[in-house]
């Protein structure tokens, strides 16, 4: 068997506690379990022992965790059967690019990406999640947050260990700010202009992506923010969020915003004060976005009070999360725009249209490390690709509002 034939066993998946989970039945019955569950995040269930003088390993079936339990635990078992140390991976300090909770009581390893903003690099996390496959693609770096915090705050200052070469970092457009499909198409875009230009994002809402810019955490940030007093968007918040910043303001889209509901409208929602309706569950986002400003706004001017609406406080952070839940049956109605309703197969009510702009400051959008962007807004294929999404308008993309 392989324990006869081999130096080291490693057994992918049934390492957890569900009832189709053997590996560290078997293990114990052909030899000893040492370690069953290790304080670690991803990769919590990974089993170590032995078994006929062999070590055993027991690593996790989701993607993320099992990268993460062979590096940690698999990668320097090789190195030490050798004879050899294993080679340590270079790191560089970075400065973290929003809020992060994390639970007490376990190691957590971030996947980020990582781009030099001025003189400083900045880590910005990627989707969480043993089964997010695409955060093993996409990372530059790893931070790992000990397991007696509670987290990292937005500017806290971190070592990230890296898996990409520096001289990529070096080429990372940051753009942190509200979340849209638009901006995700630019980075393959970007690409086509410059091959070794990258573009990593954060979703943070409009308004934390201009907080980003006045850190100087990012090159920078979409933003919808509507201004009650004016009815004109992004220009106030410049104003009094980075009034000594020469920032300019680049659209992006005019982009409809409406509700994402199920398949047919079963509620038959057309107007704002639908919300109202007796049993209706809302699904909203998070306070400082775009979208939450403009539903504030309108809900001020129909005399609609929060109160309300069921479910006026449940938060979600993107289009997408919003669009989830109302497919996941977990809420009958969200704000939030076309393209995320079509991806998930929703149904959309148009009731806005409003204006996506970029936020840049005049330093970063007239340098060399943003002229495939420019490239890119000017750039048929790429107006071609966000009109596909549906619910866009791109009459005044790339220009300065």
């Amino acid at each position: 068997g392989a324990l006869d034939a081999h130096d080291v066993v490693v057994v992918n998946a049934g390492s957890s506690a569900g009832s189709e989970d053997y590996t560290a039945a078997v293990i114990a019955e052909l030899g000893e379990v040492a370690v069953h569950g290790a304080a670690i995040r991803p990769g919590h269930p990974v089993i170590l022992g032995t078994a006929s003088g062999r070590p055993v390993l027991g690593l996790p079936g989701y993607p993320v965790s099992a990268a993460l339990t062979a590096e940690l635990f698999l990668r320097p078992l090789l190195y030490q059967l050798q004879g050899q140390l294993p080679p340590s991976r270079p790191s560089m300090p970075a400065v973290f690019s929003r809020k992060l909770l994390s639970p007490m009581g376990e190691d957590e390893f971030i996947r980020v990406t990582l781009g030099a903003v001025d003189d400083r690099v900045i880590a910005t996390p990627l989707t969480r999640g043993a089964g997010v496959v695409m955060s093993l693609v996409r990372a530059d770096g790893i931070v790992q947050v000990p397991r007696f915090s509670e987290g990292l705050h937005a500017g806290a200052e971190v070592q990230a260990e890296l898996l990409r070469d520096p001289a990529e970092i070096a080429n990372t457009i940051v753009a942190i700010g509200s979340h849209d499909p638009a901006p995700d198409l630019l980075a393959g875009h970007i690409r086509q202009f410059a091959p070794g230009t990258r573009l990593a994002s954060a979703n943070v809402g409009s308004m934390g992506g201009l907080l980003a810019l006045k850190r100087r955490d990012a090159h920078l940030a979409g933003t919808h923010l509507l201004d009650e007093a004016s009815g004109e968007y992004n220009h106030a918040f410049l104003k009094q969020l980075l009034p000594d910043d020469d920032i300019v303001l680049i659209n992006l889209v005019y982009r409809d915003q409406g509700f994402i509901v199920p398949p047919g409208n079963p509620r038959a929602l057309a107007a704002l004060a639908d919300l109202a309706q007796p049993g209706l569950r809302f699904v909203n986002r998070q306070r400082g976005s775009g979208t939450r400003v403009l539903l504030d706004y309108h809900l001020k001017r129909t005399g609609i009070a929060p109160e309300q609406i069921a479910g006026y406080e449940r938060e979600e952070f993107t289009h997408m999360a919003v669009a989830a839940a109302i497919l996941g049956g977990a809420a009958d109605a969200g704000l939030g725009i076309l393209a995320a309703a079509q991806a998930l197969g929703l149904a959309f009510v148009p009731l806005f249209q409003e204006r996506y702009d970029l936020a840049i400051p005049r330093r970063h959008w007239e340098g060399e490390l943003l002229a495939p962007l420019r490239q890119a807004l000017a750039s048929d294929a790429y107006r071609a690709a966000v009109m596909a999404l549906g619910g866009y308008d791109v009459r005044d993309m790339g220009r300065e509002m």
